[in-house]
């Protein structure tokens, strides 16, 4: 039996990058996904749309199915759970909230219509589709919410001040991460008498999905990038882990050499070759 069988999953941000990554991984385990972004068909400047994840999930036989929703609405992204509980039949076992928006820009001059977007994607939503799915996790006594942050809403450290590159446009996003990982441990709290398991993950180096590519690509260098496979192998340990890990702010790697675990490709049959880091062949 493999790992996820029968388990029904929500994934978000799935068009492309992370998302598309964890769902693939989640459906080569046996798992049912419903993915999650604003259109199924290919967005304007990037690559990647939900059709092509689920081409990517279809060789795998289980159930995939999109879900097209603005998690920057509230009442676009309240329809993202009830759809997820008609298709599955009444039950949702795993929330992965991983669609974020990424708008760098100083403070000094960061409008108040990108700071309310940021704040509704990456904060006000992981919350409103938590609190749409837990009733259900509740009443079973077992679920798992996994939030996925960033590094960057950790302090700056100074003075002086690293002021290179996006150090200076990072900080209205980092606060929005910050503000994810006391949310995510402050409902673990609450939750925990009910068997759910609420944790967030961040890459500890670089990702380079093609969202990263477009915004830090060649900024960063081999050492400072870390392979999608060990980010989607840390995630779905926190998707099926114990009751005694819940509230955690994790990091991947960290995860990954706290746990003894070998970094597996997508498709969940071999070691990937790099392990933590890109293999290049």
């Amino acid at each position: 039996m493999k790992r996820f069988e029968g388990r029904n999953v929500i994934v978000t941000g799935a068009s492309r990058g992370i998302g598309a990554a964890i769902a693939e991984r989640l459906c080569a385990e046996g798992a049912n996904v419903a993915i999650v972004a604003r259109t199924i068909d290919k967005h304007d400047h990037l690559a990647g749309s939900l059709n092509e994840t689920i081409a990517r999930c279809a060789r795998y036989g289980t159930r995939v199915e999109a879900v097209a929703a603005d998690l920057a609405d509230a009442d676009s992204r309240a329809t993202v759970v009830p759809r997820a509980l008609e298709l599955f039949d009444g039950r949702v076992d795993v929330l992965v909230n991983n669609a974020a928006a990424a708008i760098y820009q100083s403070l000094l001059s960061y409008p108040l219509k990108r700071r309310r977007l940021m704040f509704e994607v990456n904060v006000h939503a992981p919350l409103d589709l938590a609190q749409a799915v837990i009733p259900g996790m509740a009443e079973r006594g077992e679920g798992w919410i996994l939030n996925v942050s960033s590094a960057s809403a950790k302090h700056a450290v100074g003075p002086p001040f690293r002021t290179a590159g996006r150090a200076q446009e990072i900080g209205l996003y980092g606060s929005t991460k910050a503000a994810l990982n006391r949310e995510t441990n402050a409902l673990a709290v609450e939750t925990y008498p009910f068997g759910i398991r609420v944790n967030t993950i961040e890459p500890r180096a670089a990702v380079m999905s093609e969202g990263a590519a477009a915004l830090v690509g060649g900024l960063v260098t081999d050492d400072q990038i870390e392979s999608m496979e060990a980010m989607v192998e840390a995630a779905i340990a926190l998707c099926d882990c114990p009751l005694d890990r819940t509230g955690m702010i994790c990091s991947s790697l960290d995860l990954l050499d706290e746990l003894d675990r070998t970094v597996m490709t997508l498709d969940g049959t071999a070691a990937y070759p790099g392990g933590q880091r890109v293999w290049r062949g």
